[in-house]
């Protein structure tokens, strides 16, 4: 077996072992609003369930050159983000949306999706999503590497829930986890669909 220090790595070997090993990763869709205006959508990885009470999401935003990314600074100064969960429909029209753009160029030039009017928050959600999260800031941190701020951690509270009909059964409460087709995130240009399913008895 290999065995590293921390010290022997580069940084870009440490992100390569990392989203090779913590995979499969779900993936968030952000879609953000500047203060003129300007609609920012981006997937992200980084990102999972903090807690259910309150219903809290989290999402790790990279930052390039200590500079904060779009979506990061208008969650930020906004205070808002609708996060959907991307998924075998609508997994092609997100990559779109990881191009690198200038703040006032908006992702919805190139990638075809339908905004809808939110809620409870400013910014739109996607019509082409099954499940979609309205959020507000809850917390954010600020990550360094030495003096270097690199990444921001934002938590998200959910504020108000968007299920399609096809996914979600009312009367049980249950997420049909076939139907919605998440996709998952691996290393490099790799994504991965659900697959086998089975079930362990939790001990008691």
């Amino acid at each position: 077996m290999f065995s590293f220090s921390k010290n022997d790595l580069t940084t870009k070997e440490k992100n390569k072992i990392l989203i090779g090993t913590v995979a499969p990763r779900p993936i968030a869709l952000v879609s953000t609003e500047s203060e003129e205006g300007v609609v920012n959508i981006a997937p992200f990885s980084y990102f999972n369930i903090v807690t259910y009470k309150p219903a809290i999401l989290s999402i790790a935003v990279q930052r390039t050159n200590g500079k904060q990314k779009d979506t990061a600074r208008n969650i930020t100064a906004g205070k808002e983000a609708v996060v959907h969960v991307v998924d075998i429909s609508n997994v092609e029209l997100a990559n779109i949306t990881a191009a690198n753009l200038a703040p006032e160029d908006s992702e919805l030039n190139y990638a075809d999706f339908t905004p809808v009017k939110s809620v409870s928050v400013r910014p739109p959600g996607l019509k082409e999503a099954k499940a979609r999260f309205e959020t507000s800031l809850y917390d954010t941190k600020l990550i360094y590497d030495g003096d270097e701020p690199t990444a921001d951690v934002l938590f998200l509270k959910i504020e108000h829930f968007h299920l399609d009909e096809s996914v979600y059964d009312e009367e049980k409460g249950y997420i049909d986890v076939a139907e919605l087709g998440a996709v998952s995130r691996l290393a490099g240009n790799d994504y991965a669909e659900i697959g086998r399913m089975f079930t362990i008895d939790r001990p008691k």
